[in-house]
């Protein structure tokens, strides 16, 4: 399908007299101002998913120090973070107070975040309180869906997330250290038909729209018409293509796969970020994507940074008791802040510092 036919298709399902999306030319501008975003995903090392990063009891605020004061060493700029409904919800001042503290913390490194409200990957039974171990050999088995797919798909449940999003984004509107929002991350993972993404995708953006930060809005794809071996959800792609302030997208293939990306969302004449990549074993490395997106002006966003409780070392397809592997899935550092790859960071650092 076209561009211009994908485009007249989202006009008739999604038309709006005005949904507030930024001009091209404010988007652009403002990431202009900025500079080239580059930096990771981040969970802190000693939490096994986002309740246990943000809950009072384990939340860890002299580890993100350290480990930001690492991810600073490695000439990075953005780090994008998983916020957690549930967390917020049993409390909404103390998670916003530990928000603000890692907003500070970002700050003192010289850093930008890019906030991820919601997220389809994980499992949906995300619980307060006491987290799973760590489990050898296994990537993210405590990772969570947020808000979770029996929310998504009730709209009746959904005030008490509206207040969320709402008390986070009026709070934080005006707040330079945020770089932008980042709504729902992956709604085309539908996790095998469970999950109805779109009816909860269209009301975030309208909550976002009408605060009206001084932020942009974007959230990722990983599907695309052009790229045939991912295939797409149209009605999401569609939606996603008339309403992202700042097209994004994931991608854990090769390099030759990125380009496919790139080459198709500037079409849209608007800042792109990669907000996910980096698969070693699947020839997705920092060597063959990072100059890349430089070269483009593309938000680079890794995924992972600390060896830590999630397993991100680990492949997707590893199995419970496997050693570390030799070679590396995601991450980028040892937990006492040692490269995992010596010439890696050197590399790194080669397009990163100034």
């Amino acid at each position: 399908m076209s561009l211009l036919a994908m485009l007249l298709l989202s006009q008739s399902i999604f038309a709006q007299s005005d949904n507030g999306r930024w001009s091209e030319e404010r988007a652009n501008q403002y990431f202009a101002e900025r500079g080239w975003p580059v930096g990771c995903n981040y969970v802190t090392s000693t939490a096994i998913n986002t309740i246990e990063m943000w809950q009072a009891e384990t939340f860890d605020a002299k580890t993100i120090d350290r480990e930001m004061g690492w991810a600073e060493d490695l000439g990075f700029n953005t780090i994008r973070i998983f916020l957690n409904a549930l967390v917020y919800e049993s409390d909404p001042v103390g998670f916003k107070k530990r928000f603000d503290r890692v907003l500070r913390i970002l700050d003192k490194h010289g850093m930008r975040a890019i906030v991820t409200f919601f997220t389809n990957g994980g499992k949906p039974d995300g619980k307060l309180g006491k987290q799973m171990d760590f489990v050898l050999g296994l990537h993210s088995p405590g990772w969570k869906q947020s808000p979770g797919m029996d929310i998504v798909n009730d709209p009746m449940k959904w005030g008490k997330i509206e207040t969320y999003v709402k008390d986070i984004m009026t709070t934080h509107k005006t707040d330079d250290r945020i770089l932008m929002w980042c709504m729902y991350n992956e709604p085309e993972n539908q996790q095998g038909g469970k999950v109805r993404s779109l009816p909860f995708l269209r009301a975030v953006f309208k909550w976002a729209r009408e605060v009206n930060p001084s932020q942009p809005l974007t959230s990722p794809m990983w599907g695309i018409p052009c790229v045939a071996e991912w295939g797409s959800n149209l009605p999401i792609v569609c939606f996603l293509g008339e309403n992202c302030d700042v097209m994004s997208f994931h991608c854990y293939e090769p390099v030759s796969v990125m380009k496919k990306f790139i080459d198709y969302l500037k079409q849209f004449n608007r800042p792109i970020v990669c907000q996910e990549y980096l698969t070693r074993r699947d020839s997705n490395t920092f060597e063959d994507c990072l100059p890349l997106m430089k070269a483009e002006n593309v938000g680079a966003i890794n995924f992972g940074l600390t060896q830590g409780k999630c397993g991100f070392y680990y492949h997707w397809t590893s199995k419970e008791g496997a050693p570390e592997p030799e070679l590396w899935f995601h991450d980028i550092l040892r937990k006492d802040g040692t490269p995992y790859r010596q010439s890696e960071v050197d590399f790194i650092k080669s397009l990163t510092k100034k």
